[in-house]
């Protein structure tokens, strides 16, 4: 699926490596998305909230329907990620600006799961903006 496509079609969205740290680019980012009307999620090991919303320490202990996983950590993470991913029936995986990783690629693709990588959700959704309506 395109990326404008992926963006139009999804509401809910789970930052993984979401840090309370307002410098960070996860937290710029998440800060973004809920300005443009996304539902985010947090994961993070640490903390109870992050911009006020309640902090998980996984994807499954979230009990709404994830549109995307949106991933802020090393790109090794992503192979354990995107079992995740799939068990939970989630349509998109997300790897930030400068991240990347072919095993994860190749299993998403096998599973008809969507897969991002090396590309920003906050640049690519400002690429696309006046195309989607939240």
């Amino acid at each position: 699926m395109r990326i404008d496509n992926i963006l139009k079609t999804s509401k809910n969205i789970a930052i993984v490596g979401l840090s309370p740290d307002e410098s960070k680019a996860s937290n710029i980012v998440a800060k973004f998305l809920i300005k443009e009307g996304f539902n985010i999620f947090p994961i993070y090991p640490k903390e109870d909230e992050i911009l006020g919303r309640k902090v998980y320490r996984s994807l499954s202990e979230i009990d709404k329907k994830i549109d995307i996983a949106v991933m802020f950590r090393k790109g090794e993470f992503a192979e354990n990620l995107i079992m995740e991913v799939i068990n939970l029936g989630i349509k998109t995986l997300w790897l930030q600006l400068g991240i990347t990783n072919k095993n994860a690629k190749i299993i998403a693709k096998e599973n008809n799961i969507n897969f991002v990588e090396d590309k920003c959700i906050k640049i690519e959704l400002e690429r696309f903006k006046n195309d989607i309506v939240k």
